[in-house]
C-alpha cells in the first residue's frame, strides 16, 4: 500500500463517494476507484460494499479510519515541514496562498509586492486554479489560506468574508450591445458567447438564468478563467458574463463592461483549515489582502 491509496480511502470515508473523493483530491473518479481497489487488494479484504451504485463502509473500514487519518495527516505535516525547512535555510518564512488564475495575473502581484515590502523575511508560494482546486489545497495543507467563492463546495473551513460583487457583461468596445446601459439576458438571444467551463458552479447559475428567460445560450468558446474570457472577447469572438471585480482588472483590453440583469451576486471569502490555529504571519497577510481587495473593488466601481 502507499500514501496515495490511503489518501483516497480517507477522502472516500469523508465524502461518502468516489465522486466526492475525486473532487477533493483533484483526480478522476476512475483513478480514485483504482486506488481503492489496489488498497483492498493489498489489505486482503473489502473496505466497502457496493450496493445499487453506492459505497457502504465495512466495519473493517471504520476500524482502520482513525489510524489512516492520523497517518495521512502526519505525512502531510511532514511535507509541509520539509517545505518550511527548505525555505528556512535562508532564515525566511514560507506563506502559501491559493487564488484563482485571473486574480494572480493582474490583481495579486501589486498586493503581494506591498506586503513583501514590509515583510522581508517572507517567501510567497502561489497556487492558482479553480475555486474547488483552491479549497482542496487548503484542506490538504498545500495552501495556508485560499481565496474562494462563497458558499464553498467542500466543508471543514473557517471562513472570513471579504467582499461582494455582481456579474457583468463583457463585450468588445465597438459591440452593438455597448449602447445599452445594462444588459438584460434577453438581449443575448443568438449572441455568440465566451463562457466559463460547464463544470463550474458559476456556469450552472448562469444556465439557470438563460432557462428562466427561455433562451439557449449560444456558446462559441469555453474558457477556465476570467482573464481568458476577457482576452477572447477582446478579439471579437463573443461576449461574456463574469464577476465584476476580476473583469475590472482587464480594462486595458479593448473591451467594455455593462451590468448584467438579472443580477448575479458573487460573494468571496478567505478559507482556512478549521482544525489548525493560524500563525501571526497568515493572519497579517489575510488582513492585508482583505483591505487591498476592498480598496480595489471601491476603485473599480
Amino acid at each position: 500500500m502507499n500514501l496515495k491509496q490511503l489518501e483516497a480511502f480517507k477522502a472516500i470515508m469523508s465524502t461518502g463517494s468516489t465522486i466526492g473523493a475525486a473532487t477533493r483530491m483533484g483526480l478522476s473518479q476512475s483513478a480514485v476507484s483504482r486506488l481503492l481497489t489496489q488498497l483492498e487488494e493489498a489489505l486482503g479484504f473489502a473496505l466497502f460494499l457496493r450496493k445499487k451504485g453506492r459505497l457502504m463502509a465495512t466495519p473493517e473500514a471504520e476500524e482502520l479510519l482513525a489510524e489512516v487519518a492520523g497517518l495521512v495527516d502526519g505525512m502531510q505535516r511532514i511535507q509541509r515541514l520539509a517545505d518550511e525547512l527548505r525555505i528556512g535555510r535562508s532564515r525566511k518564512r514560507l506563506l502559501k496562498i491559493g487564488v484563482p488564475t485571473s486574480m494572480a495575473s493582474e490583481l495579486l502581484p501589486r498586493i503581494v509586492a506591498e506586503f513583501l515590502n514590509d515583510h522581508q523575511d517572507v517567501v510567497i508560494e502561489l497556487l492558482t486554479g479553480s475555486y474547488d482546486m483552491i479549497e482542496r489545497a487548503v484542506l490538504d495543507r498545500s495552501a495556508d489560506l485560499g481565496f474562494v467563492r462563497l458558499p464553498t463546495e467542500l466543508p471543514d473551513f473557517e471562513i472570513e468574508s471579504v467582499l461582494q460583487t455582481e456579474g457583468v457583461c463583457v463585450m468588445p468596445a465597438n459591440h452593438p450591445l455597448s449602447r445599452h446601459a445594462e444588459i438584460d439576458v434577453r438581449l443575448l438571444h443568438d449572441v455568440p458567447l465566451v463562457l466559463l467551463g460547464r463544470q463550474r458552479a458559476l456556469r450552472a447559475e448562469l444556465n439557470q438564468v438563460f432557462r428562466a428567460a427561455h433562451l439557449t445560450p449560444q456558446v462559441r468558446i469555453e474558457v477556465h478563467s476570467v482573464g481568458a474570457a476577457c482576452a477572447f472577447v477582446a478579439e471579437g469572438l463573443g461576449v461574456s458574463i463574469v464577476n465584476g471585480l476580476l473583469a475590472s482588472h482587464f480594462a486595458h483590453l479593448p473591451i467594455v463592461t455593462r451590468p448584467f440583469r438579472p443580477a448575479l451576486p458573487y460573494a468571496f471569502g478567505l478559507a482556512f483549515r478549521r482544525d489548525e490555529p493560524r500563525s501571526l504571519m497568515v493572519s497579517t497577510f489575510a488582513e492585508h489582502l482583505k483591505q487591498r481587495l476592498n480598496a480595489s473593488l471601491t476603485t473599480s466601481i
